[in-house]
């Protein structure tokens, strides 16, 4: 089936919405396109009416042009172009026509910056676009930025979903602002995530005061918009292919409920070892958490969004950058993460991940089982960096040395060793073996200070400042 057959037609109720913003006498500005031409512009044309809400449209292709409006830039298509073009716009706007209607007439700048497939093809075709506007006349501006991954194979495909999803994000700015939730899932409004993806969402502004950027990016996984969102130590929403572009990378997943001095360990215990290979600059590793959605889910049918907030922040004071994703299986984080970084690639784990993943019916999903899925998984050379664990009935430490699978599986596991695939780490702290998320939970619920030393100590000082995991229950 053809991109075009499988979509569905989107001529009516985009239109629809584009005439409804043309029709609404508050909404006046620019819409201003770079790339792929005007998509967003030509569906308010084509509506009727734009005269009521296009005070301008324009492109500049050449860079030279788009220099002497927008100022000089390394890089066109990204955020920082993005946001210079919505600015300037929408403080042109205000200058030229504020003293003549600014009383009654809400200011927009609408703009894109994009690359879709060339005339040779085989490029990386994706975008900026976004919206910088006045919610009420002479109010302070609020604003959206989005990243979009065009996925049709064919150039005037690519152009249509755009002007689609420009036309949706007008309208939900305009007209759903007060759910923001409501306004991420509006924004594939008559498209498949087979066309477009969305990997970036962030509000800012008067309008936007209340909303985490977080929840934000967790919304975009859950709709299935993106199967990839990623924020900062510093709680900022992240574009993951630009953080990722040209970096080493280092990821461990894991539940961070709380995030332990043993998840921290790993991560150091795998560093170490990651940045002694010679084709590894070690000041550039980026180390990464990672929490499925999955493990976001395991308690129940929806996700608990102040729990997830608890380990965000928890993991932002650990310093760490955080990935939410839709892998269940690594061959998929790791097929998500080579896309985007021609460097090395290191999964971190435990031992009982290991073992896990040895288990054949969590592969029985591919066609050629676990076969299939460890060829995916290690077929750039990736590896895994795999911490020890504490045999809590023998107390016995086992490493990779002592894994054993099942006597099917232990030839493969076997060679898989032989060729390096498995980095044992037997630079860990022992002392920190013993040490197990499930029981500090319960520890801090049951007001057992004897957790505190289990966690980083900027962990320890959050949990009690703002009582999470039932802290300030059990202290009350």
């Amino acid at each position: 089936m053809s991109p075009r057959s499988a979509a569905v037609d989107t001529s009516v109720d985009t239109l629809q919405k584009a005439l409804r913003i043309n029709l609404e006498p508050r909404w006046y500005g620019t819409i201003a396109e770079i790339g792929a031409g005007q998509e967003v512009a030509r569906w308010f044309f084509r509506a009727g009416g734009a005269a009521g809400t296009v005070a301008k449209s324009m492109s500049a292709y050449d860079m030279a042009v788009s220099d002497a409006v927008y100022g000089r830039s390394e890089r066109y298509v990204s955020r920082g172009r993005l946001e210079a073009m919505l600015t300037h716009e929408l403080d042109l706007n205000v200058e030229r026509l504020g003293p003549t209607r600014g009383d009654d007439t809400c200011f927009f700048a609408f703009a894109d910056t994009v690359v879709a497939r060339s005339y040779r093809g085989g490029n990386e075709c994706h975008g900026w676009m976004g919206v910088r506007f006045q919610a009420h006349p002479a109010d302070e501006p609020s604003q959206i930025v989005i990243h979009v991954r065009m996925l049709d194979d064919e150039a005037e495909l690519q152009q249509e979903a755009l002007g689609v999803v420009g036309v949706n994000l007008l309208h939900a700015a305009f007209f759903e602002r007060l759910e923001p939730g409501q306004m991420v899932e509006s924004l594939l409004d008559r498209l498949s995530t087979g066309r477009i993806e969305i990997d970036m969402i962030a509000f800012k502004g008067i309008e936007f005061r209340h909303v985490d950027n977080r929840l934000m990016a967790l919304r975009l996984v859950q709709l299935g918009l993106s199967g990839v969102a990623m924020f900062g130590p510093d709680g900022e929403v992240q574009q993951p292919s630009e953080v990722l572009r040209k970096r080493p990378v280092l990821v461990e997943r894991g539940s961070f409920r709380p995030p332990t001095v043993v998840n921290m360990d790993m991560l150091r215990c795998a560093h170490e070892k990651f940045a002694t290979s010679p084709d590894v600059d070690g000041d550039r590793v980026l180390r990464l958490t990672e929490l499925t959605m999955s493990n976001l889910l395991a308690g129940g049918a929806d996700v608990d969004q102040r729990d997830f907030l608890a380990r965000a922040d928890l993991l932002g004071a650990c310093g760490m950058t955080t990935l939410i994703t839709d892998y269940v299986e690594h061959h998929r984080l790791a097929a998500y993460l080579s896309e985007r970084t021609r460097e090395r690639i290191g999964i971190v784990m435990g031992v009982p991940s290991l073992v896990d993943l040895f288990q054949e019916a969590s592969h029985s999903h591919l066609p050629g089982g676990i076969l299939e899925s460890f060829g995916r998984l290690f077929k750039d050379d990736l590896k895994l960096f795999v911490y020890p664990m504490l045999d809590m009935g023998s107390h016995e430490v086992r490493r990779v040395g002592q894994v054993q699978v099942t006597e099917e599986l232990q030839p493969l596991f076997d060679y898989l060793a032989g060729r390096g695939s498995f980095v044992d780490l037997d630079n860990f702290r022992e002392d920190f073996l013993p040490i197990l998320s499930r029981d500090v939970l319960r520890r801090i619920a049951a007001g057992d200070d004897s957790w505190e030393p289990m966690v980083p100590p900027e962990v320890a000082d959050m949990v009690r400042r703002r009582g999470f995991f039932g802290h300030a229950r059990a202290g009350s």
